[in-house]
């Protein structure tokens, strides 16, 4: 969900289709983006899913800590099987379980428990890997497996858990949503402003439709929602709307950029196809997840 209730396409502003790695073919007959995928069926989903996540936020906030969760245990078999596929072996029933751990610790515990669970669980990964041949036979790939596995624990479930942790503020509903609100802002001024202006690429080994102007689109997009969400959201001094705003667009950028570089190493194009023209479900998440914790992070300290 990471362009939120919009584009499922990738831009020649923040498109992840990089040379090695084939289109994704849509149906006969169905439209596709620029990127290659279909665009009615990805912009159906995007819409389904921004609004029943808009609903949950007004009406029962502390049901998103469950759709997290189902989420997160989504992604991390996605990430854990696209892994495994290329011989990285991630142990993923302690992943899957330590990851549920750490997101309805938050709850209770807070920051405290979020972050007990997390250590807990990246020292059972280097354990759990170290036997999980027997004891008897010799680890192969030790260092790198525990070492990928301990990032994928903080890529997925840790940083979720600062959505929870946002979730739990007094007027937390209203935080999550400017967060989202300003994750679309970043990706549809990314997509406007590349689509009309975009020729200088900024990662081109990354990201090779990425570009200089779709990145100002994006800080230009995401200021502006800033400023609103936080005024008449949040009631707060609209300074911190354009900081939270430039921060975003920083995070979710590098986010986004961040997946693209580990698909380009894995050789694939997406992390999953449980979405209809988005991929996988970490596909739509990888800028909502680190966004989330400088949202937390901002607001918590500024408000």
């Amino acid at each position: 969900m990471s362009d939120g209730t919009i584009v499922a396409e990738e831009t020649a502003a923040t498109g992840d289709v990089t040379p090695d790695e084939g289109p994704v073919e849509a149906p006969p007959g169905a439209p596709k983006s620029k990127a290659g995928r279909n665009l009615p069926a990805a912009l159906g989903v995007g819409f389904g899913l921004g609004l029943s996540l808009i609903a949950i936020l007004l009406w029962a906030p502390k049901i998103l800590i469950g759709v997290i969760a189902a989420a997160m245990a989504v992604v991390t078999w996605e990430v854990a099987k696209r892994l495994r596929e290329a011989d990285v072996l991630v142990p993923r029933i302690p992943l899957l379980v330590g990851g549920q751990a750490i997101i309805w610790l938050a709850w209770p515990a807070g920051p405290q428990g979020v972050l007990g669970a997390f250590g807990t669980l990246a020292l059972a990964l280097m354990v759990w890997r170290l036997f999980d041949h027997g004891l008897q036979a010799t680890p192969r790939n030790y260092l790198r497996d525990t070492a990928i596995s301990v990032f994928v624990l903080a890529w997925v479930p840790l940083l979720a858990s600062f959505a929870v942790l946002l979730l739990l503020e007094e007027d937390g509903n209203l935080r999550v949503l400017t967060f989202m609100i300003l994750v679309v802002c970043s990706d549809v001024g990314g997509y406007v402003a590349g689509v009309l202006f975009g020729k200088h690429p900024m990662v081109p080994a990354i990201s090779p439709k990425k570009s200089w102007e779709g990145f100002g689109g994006s800080l230009v997009f995401a200021v502006i929602g800033g400023l609103l969400t936080v005024t008449l959201l949040l009631q707060a001094n609209s300074m911190i709307g354009v900081l939270l705003g430039v921060g975003l667009v920083l995070v979710a950028t590098t986010g986004d950029l961040i997946e693209s570089q580990i698909k380009r190493e894995l050789g694939i194009k997406d992390m999953g196809t449980l979405l209809p023209g988005h991929g996988g479900i970490m596909d739509r998440l990888d800028s909502m997840l680190p966004s989330a914790f400088v949202s937390w992070l901002v607001l918590t300290a500024l408000l």
